[in-house]
């Protein structure tokens, strides 16, 4: 009897184990599946190819990404188009989701790395990169530029997509 208790544990450990709700879809991502797997480094969904590199996100992804603009966590990687050969410097969740929200607007990456800069940046370096108050800046910026977009709806001759979150400010996308 002890035996089969302990061939049952065992079993049970495995089939709990591999049903688990932290997998992720590359076509249809999970927001906060993804967000999780980035805070704990173990983020690894492929593309089509095979490269790992950031889910199909859609504009239907926007409300959910807006909830993580404010958090100025470190994570430990962030998963960049594969022809960008340099990050620069440490990534912040709220800046990297802001990257990917304009990769949305856009519908191509906004920049190789998913670093905001001030507009008189001559370079990617740090001394340009934005201050963990300025981003907040900036996410303030893409929310107003999203209540705008939902609140337009189907208004004739207004492209609210084509609207620079980031205009008027000192910020940009490298």
């Amino acid at each position: 009897m002890k035996r089969a208790w302990i061939i049952y544990t065992v079993l049970s450990f495995f089939v709990f184990a591999g049903c688990s709700d932290d997998t992720l879809d590359y076509h249809n991502p999970d927001v906060r599946v993804f967000v999780k797997q980035l805070k704990s480094g173990t983020y690894k969904t492929k593309n089509d190819n095979g490269i790992v590199e950031v889910p199909l996100f859609t504009s239907k992804h926007i409300p959910q990404l807006l909830k993580y603009t404010e958090d100025m966590t470190e994570i430990p990687s962030f998963p960049l188009p594969s022809i960008s050969s340099h990050f620069g410097g440490k990534a912040r969740l709220g800046e990297c989701v802001l990257w990917i929200i304009e990769g949305v607007r856009l519908g191509y990456y906004p920049s190789l790395g998913c670093k905001l800069l001030h507009n008189n940046a001559e370079s990617y370096e740090g001394i340009y990169f934005l201050t963990n108050e300025e981003v907040l800046e900036a996410a303030a910026l893409y929310r107003l530029w999203w209540e705008e977009v939902e609140n337009t709806g189907t208004q004739m001759f207004v492209d609210t997509w084509s609207i620079n979150p980031l205009q008027g400010s000192d910020y940009r996308w490298w």
